[in-house]
């Protein structure tokens, strides 16, 4: 890691038998985890989270198999799924000393952060979810021509061998065809960090894929064991995201109303990098978020 978020101190966490995180720490108060997306690292939070600190503790963790964080070999379903990723991020919180926080995810680490608030409702305070949908409704409203979006989804779907092996022939071309296709605004991702990002990414490619295989399995049974027994996310969440809706065929609020009991829903005109791209509207969503 050659990039940190300015006046964070880092330090490696054991969360489970095989894996250490990375994590960077700032800032004193009440504590707020940010969870970064794909294909990225903790550092997209460093806007953000600069100002978080000045009257939060903000803990900014690589999740497992992306970034400095430890990337185990996926020996079972389990290894990647966002339960266990979850998990990960409530023992990380607790041995800083934290049993009750709040959560923000964006992409990736968004879906980490819902699986959290179903699983610990009694840990996680506020809950904010940066422009994805729950892997149950992603698979359903992906149908047709306008699923060719989400292509990448479907190639890491694919058993382990395949995907893997195409991704690495040029990962850099890969990974950095959605730095560049899901930004608005090229210039909130620097040169230096965008090389960062692709570094971080070519060396996880094994991980970051087993990631979202698991969102094509053992991700969905979870979710459907939710929805099915009527669990939701009881705490107050805030959703952000591009106007999906309104592209795919869908009333996203409608949507996410039925996961969530006491919830706030935007959308923005920003990119998908959105912590990156407009990051003083992140943080005056945030802010009214761990205020309710």
């Amino acid at each position: 890691m050659t990039i940190a978020i300015p006046g964070f101190d880092y330090q490696r966490v054991s969360v489970d038998d095989d894996v250490t995180l990375n994590v960077a720490l700032g800032g004193a108060g009440s504590p707020i985890v940010l969870l970064h997306g794909f294909p990225q690292t903790h550092v997209m939070w460093r806007h953000v989270a600069g100002d978080l600190a000045t009257d939060h503790t903000v803990i900014c963790p690589d999740l497992r198999g992306y970034g400095a964080s430890d990337k185990p070999d996926a020996r079972d379903a389990d290894t990647y799924s966002k339960r266990t990723m979850a998990a990960d991020i409530v023992t990380l919180a607790s041995k800083l000393g934290h049993e009750r926080f709040a959560l923000a995810g964006h992409d990736r680490g968004a879906l980490v952060a819902i699986r959290a608030g179903l699983d610990h409702p009694a840990t996680i305070t506020h809950l904010a979810i940066l422009d994805v949908l729950p892997t149950l409704d992603m698979w359903d409203i992906l149908h047709g021509s306008s699923a060719a979006v989400a292509f990448h989804l479907y190639l890491m779907a694919q058993p382990p061998g395949l995907p893997e092996q195409m991704i690495s022939a040029n990962a850099d071309a890969f990974f950095g065809y959605f730095l560049d296709l899901w930004a608005k605004n090229p210039h909130a991702i620097p040169a230096d960090l965008r090389a960062e990002y692709l570094k971080a990414s070519r060396e996880a490619v094994p991980s970051i894929v087993a990631d979202y295989r698991a969102s094509a399995g053992i991700d969905i049974e979870h979710d459907q064991a939710d929805r099915a027994s009527g669990n939701r996310l009881p705490m107050p969440a805030t959703v952000v995201q591009q106007d999906w809706g309104a592209a795919l065929g869908y009333d996203a609020a409608a949507l996410w109303h039925t996961w969530a009991a006491d919830l706030d829903h935007h959308t923005t005109s920003v990119g998908h990098f959105m912590a990156e791209e407009a990051p003083d509207e992140i943080i005056k969503v945030l802010r009214s978020l761990l205020a309710r």
